[in-house]
């Protein structure tokens, strides 16, 4: 059982330090410190922070299985000849009891063309490098490569271009040390096609 939880950030009324020196919400900082495998009280697997709220989840296995239902959705978009624009963790809806994701909020939606898109709507940091720099995208490569931040998101809790509350798209990505070995692999293997992908498209 997997539960997500998130909380707007401006109700968040006391911060703490976590072991590894990054600023936490208190309640992760307890929670880190009691989610040692005791049957009794329920265990951090992660946290993620996000501009407005920070949302507390998952386990490698479950961000597969969720990730892949992700695909899915979008896939039947696809087919149906609609084009989301705003895949993010905030618009996936997680039902606890079946452990089923549905893709949300069609509302930067717009139908498929096979032209470029010379407007942008949607959520500014997951846009495709062809937007923020030449001003125009594909729709295959915008997708894809939103897809490959919410990827790592899911496993690793953070957005792999974010710099506090900046992105900067020139840094190196890392995958933190705790993942395990299949999960660093496959994350890695997962978002080098999906940015090969999105470049190449």
């Amino acid at each position: 059982m997997v539960a997500i939880k998130r909380v707007p950030r401006n109700r968040v009324r006391h911060w703490g330090e976590l072991p590894d020196g990054t600023s936490a919400p208190l309640e992760i900082v307890l929670l880190d410190k009691v989610s040692t495998g005791f049957p009794g009280v329920v265990q951090l697997l992660e946290w993620l922070e996000l501009p407005n709220s920070i949302v507390m989840f998952l386990c490698e296995e479950v961000a597969r299985e969720l990730f892949r239902q992700v695909l899915e959705a979008v896939r039947h978009c696809t087919s149906c000849r609609v084009l989301h624009r705003n895949i993010k963790p905030e618009n996936i809806l997680v039902d606890l009891a079946t452990g089923q994701a549905k893709l949300i909020d069609f509302g930067c939606g717009t139908y498929l063309q096979d032209t470029a898109y010379t407007h942008f709507a949607g959520t500014l940091s997951y846009s495709p490098l062809e937007w923020t720099h030449l001003g125009w995208y594909h729709r295959e490569a915008a997708t894809v490569w939103s897809l490959g931040i919410l990827l790592h998101q899911m496993v690793c809790g953070q957005h792999p271009f974010r710099k506090g509350q900046k992105i900067s798209w020139d840094h190196q990505l890392s995958l933190p040390q705790r993942l395990s070995p299949g999960g660093s692999s496959s994350l890695a293997t997962g978002e080098y096609q999906c940015w090969e992908t999105a470049a190449g498209s």
